[in-house]
């Protein structure tokens, strides 16, 4: 499994350990508090992650800077919770659950950065573009195995599999992860028809 990511300053240089700390806090305050009030201003965020503005500033020049690497690194836990999921060594229908609980608890916990993460942005661009060729990979070794058809569009499902994580994370009403991701794998290899509508 790769090893995940630090997060990074506005100057993108490597950091001390306590530096990745303050980083780490202000970057959790931040989702934290844009999450709710997507207005909220570097001061509430430094208060939310109990450090001084200056802080807050030394680390992220601007509030887009802040938000721009508060996008980068929520695309980086999003790829680190596909590769958690060992997409290419585990039983496919195992790889295939654990893959959307961990991608549904990045989209739920991270919802604010996410909605953030443009892939117009490089670094973003290249993250999401791994996780699509692992996931394909992933749907192939299930194809394989027999969880899905062997005449199943692989670059379709992805997409609708994608449109199924979105819609379950957008309105969970309460559900918890684990559940969620049940009936969004239940969705993905039964669909909403009979077994043989032809017959009806």
């Amino acid at each position: 499994m790769k090893t995940p990511r630090q997060p990074r300053s506005g100057g993108g240089r490597p950091m001390r350990a306590d530096a990745e700390r303050t980083v780490t806090a202000i970057l959790e305050a931040a989702e934290r508090t844009l999450g709710r009030d997507p207005a909220a201003t570097m001061e509430q965020i430094a208060e939310a992650a109990g450090v001084a503005r200056t802080t807050v500033h030394r680390r992220f020049a601007t509030r887009e800077a802040l938000i721009q690497a508060l996008a980068e690194w929520a695309a980086q836990r999003f790829a680190d919770a596909v590769d958690a999921a060992h997409p290419d060594t585990a039983p496919p229908l195992v790889a295939l659950y654990q893959t959307t609980a961990n991608v549904l608890d990045v989209k739920v916990g991270w919802g604010f950065a996410m909605s953030q993460a443009s892939s117009a942005d490089p670094e973003v661009a290249k993250v999401y573009a791994d996780v699509r060729e692992t996931c394909e990979r992933m749907f192939r070794r299930a194809r394989e195995a027999g969880v899905f058809r062997d005449d199943v569009d692989i670059s379709w499902t992805r997409r609708v599999y994608y449109a199924l994580i979105h819609e379950a994370a957008a309105n969970r009403d309460g559900d918890d992860t684990g559940t969620l991701a049940t009936l969004v794998v239940d969705t993905l290899l039964r669909g909403a028809g009979t077994p043989r509508p032809d017959r009806l």
